[in-house]
């Protein structure tokens, strides 16, 4: 496959008679009475899962405020919950985003934050490239004076799978800007998340 262009997304049929195929990999009849449906179920779920896809995540960031009476202070918006899945494996990855900015001069409501995680989270994702997908947007659109995001995970593909090591969390950071620039931000804004310890 070539990398230029992206190839064609399949019908809907053929996503459900990949879905069989696995079953039969795996041993099983898909005509099995509780599997009969499962084909249909599990492209409705790829449907759920993947949607952010189809969002834009600046798009999400547009709206601004700029009447905040002066503010100039850290906004922070703490324990985001998301799922995301792994590209590698295709498992899933539970965990929560952290994300803050110093604003310049316009700040953008709290949901819209939340929706930015949301929309890289339903792709399939590397957490590093995830957390600075996040920071990288929210810098581009906003133009804060500094970012800070830290994503901290639990990975099935490693639960699960592979080395079945369960309880074991990842966590990334990306600091851009003043969070990067200033020793005592950073601090700042890993002390109301946390992550100062």
């Amino acid at each position: 496959m070539s990398k230029g262009r992206k190839p064609r997304r399949p019908t809907r049929a053929k996503a459900e008679e990949a879905v069989e195929t696995l079953l039969l990999w795996a041993g099983e009849d898909p005509r099995r009475e509780g599997l009969v449906d499962t084909p249909r179920r599990v492209a409705a779920a790829y449907e759920d899962w993947f949607s952010g896809y189809k969002d834009d995540p600046v798009t999400a960031l547009q709206r601004t405020f700029e009447e905040v009476e002066g503010y100039d202070e850290m906004i922070v918006l703490r324990d985001i919950s998301f799922e995301s899945h792994c590209e590698h494996h295709m498992a899933p990855i539970i965990g929560v985003a952290h994300v803050g900015y110093l604003p310049s001069n316009k700040v953008v409501g709290i949901s819209k934050l939340a929706r930015v995680v949301e929309t890289f989270a339903r792709r399939f994702q590397v957490q590093e490239k995830m957390t600075a997908q996040i920071a990288n947007c929210i810098s581009d659109v906003l133009k804060p004076k500094g970012v800070g995001v830290v994503i901290d995970a639990v990975h099935q593909c490693m639960t699960t799978r592979g080395v079945h090591k369960p309880g074991v969390s990842m966590v990334t950071s990306q600091m851009l800007g003043t969070f990067r620039r200033d020793a005592r931000t950073r601090a700042e804004f890993l002390r109301m998340i946390g992550k100062d310890r």
